[in-house]
C-alpha cells in the first residue's frame, strides 16, 4: 500500500522511527555483532571520515549476501571494516572475503575489527589502489557478491570488472548510486555514475533500491 508522497519517493520517517528500528532489527550480542558495533565507531574514534552504510544498510547486505548462497565475496571500499563484517557474518566456514582499501591506515584499523569479529570464514584486506588489487584478485574468481562503495568516478570500471568476474546469478551491490542527490549534475563524477546505471543494466537484472543514497542491486544473467 502507498500514498502520494511515498510514490512520489518521499521518506515518511523520523530519528525515532529509525532507531527503533535499528534496536529491533540491528542488535546484537554476539562476539561478531560487538566487533560490528565497534567498526561502525571506529571512525569517529580514529579520526577517519564516517562514510560508512547505516546499520539497517547493513542488515540489508548481511541478507543479501545469505540469499545468494554466497562463498566469496569482494568488496572495493573497506574504511573501518564494518560492512566487511556484515557480509563475512553471512558467508559459510569455507567462505572468504577479499575487501579492497587504498588508505593503509584505514587498512590496519579494518585489520583489527575483522580480527576481533572472530568470523568463521576466511578475511583478507588488500591495501592499495583498487584497480591493481583488482586485476591481481581476478584469478580467484569467479566471486559470488561484489559490492562497491569506493570512488564514485570509478564505478564504471568497478562495474565492468563485476561484469567480467562474477559467475552467473551473482550479485552486484552498490552504495551511493543516487550520488548525495547530484545524479543528474553534467559534473564528471555524475557523467560517470549515470555511466555505471546504464552500464550495469547490459550484464545484469537490476533493481535501484531507495536507501537515503541509493542502493543498486544487480544480478548477473547467465547469458551475458
Amino acid at each position: 500500500m502507498a500514498n502520494p508522497q511515498t510514490r512520489a519517493g518521499q521518506y515518511l520517517l523520523d530519528e525515532n522511527i529509525l532507531a527503533w528500528a535499528q534496536e529491533v532489527h540491528v542488535s546484537d550480542p554476539t562476539v561478531s555483532g560487538q566487533a560490528l558495533q565497534r567498526a561502525f565507531q571506529s571512525p569517529s574514534q580514529h579520526n577517519i571520515p564516517p562514510i560508512q552504510i547505516g546499520p539497517l544498510e547493513a542488515g540489508l547486505l548481511r541478507w543479501l549476501v545469505a540469499s545468494a548462497g554466497a562463498k566469496t565475496v569482494v568488496e572495493i571500499g573497506t574504511l573501518a571494516g564494518y560492512s566487511a563484517i556484515a557480509m563475512a557474518q553471512s558467508l559459510p566456514e569455507h567462505g572468504s572475503l577479499w575487501t579492497l582499501e587504498l588508505d593503509p591506515a584505514h587498512a590496519a584499523i579494518a585489520r583489527d575489527n575483522l580480527e576481533a569479529a572472530k568470523l568463521p570464514c576466511a578475511t583478507e584486506v588488500l591495501v592499495g589502489p583498487a584497480t591493481d588489487s583488482l586485476a591481481s584478485l581476478a584469478k580467484q574468481g569467479p566471486f559470488d557478491v561484489v559490492f562497491v562503495d569506493a570512488d564514485k568516478e570509478s564505478y564504471p570500471a568497478y562495474g565492468r570488472w563485476a561484469a567480467q568476474n562474477l559467475a552467473p546469478g551473482g550479485l552486484l551491490i552498490a552504495d551511493n548510486v543516487f550520488l548525495f542527490g547530484q545524479l543528474l549534475d553534467s559534473s564528471p563524477v555524475a557523467q560517470a555514475m549515470r555511466e555505471f546505471h546504464q552500464q550495469v543494466t547490459e550484464h545484469f537484472h537490476t533493481a535501484c533500491i531507495p536507501t537515503p543514497d541509493g542502493l543498486l542491486v544487480g544480478r548477473r544473467r547467465k547469458n551475458s
